[in-house]
């Protein structure tokens, strides 16, 4: 596809959804991974310096990263549905990338609010990777009752999170009958303040074994 033509705005299930594309540093590997953002309701967005983060490791790594912020955020028309129409749209945005990357395979990545949205589609839409960092479990999100996804996923949990209880993803993590990778990030807080780098160093080792061989230059 030809990266200059990445529009602002595809067409989604409540309206328009904004996106941001960053393209791979090269040697570029045939992936593409789709980056969800926190919680609407308290500030989250694509622009969130943990997402941004997350996009910056992979894009390193030879990934072709997508964001896109969820209906009611930025220029994204609709209203916040409580997970349900995020869901919606992060279907949407993978539904408009598969035929423009078809030779990529899909990965997942998610901060809090955007790691119970993208575990809750990894099945379905096919990915081969997930990435989930600071799950929101204990809180307002159901994850008892999702099925753990056959794929390698790798868990970043900071261990003085004052949002998300580290020992609750902790128990989450080892109750799983295929647990993922965990990494805990000792005096980190929720929104890895003063350790984005050690988050990109995590996140870097973490899907190292992982890639796949770069595309023939």
């Amino acid at each position: 596809m030809d990266m200059d033509n990445i529009p602002a705005t595809i067409a989604g299930p409540a309206g328009r959804l904004e996106i941001a594309f960053d393209a791979a540093d090269a040697p570029a590997r045939p992936v593409l991974a789709i980056v969800c953002h926190p919680l609407p309701t308290e500030g989250g967005s694509m622009h969130n310096k943990v997402v941004t983060m997350t996009a910056r490791a992979l894009r390193e790594c030879g990934i072709a990263a997508l964001r896109f912020n969820f209906r009611g955020v930025g220029a994204s028309e609709g209203a916040f549905d409580d997970g349900r129409g995020e869901l919606d749209d992060l279907r949407a945005v993978a539904a408009w990338a598969r035929p423009r990357f078809p030779d990529h395979a899909l990965w997942l990545a998610g901060f809090s609010f955007g790691a119970w949205v993208s575990l809750r589609g990894a099945a379905e839409l096919g990915a081969k990777a997930l990435i989930s960092i600071a799950p929101p479990v204990g809180r307002s999100w159901e994850f008892e009752g999702i099925a753990p996804p056959q794929m390698p996923w790798l868990v970043i949990q900071g261990q003085a999170d004052e949002i998300v209880d580290a020992s609750a993803v902790r128990a989450w993590v080892s109750g799983l009958p295929q647990p993922p990778v965990l990494v805990e990030m000792p005096d980190t807080s929720h929104f890895f303040h003063r350790k984005l780098m050690d988050l990109r160093g995590a996140l870097k080792n973490g899907i190292r074994d992982w890639l796949p061989p770069a595309d023939p230059a």
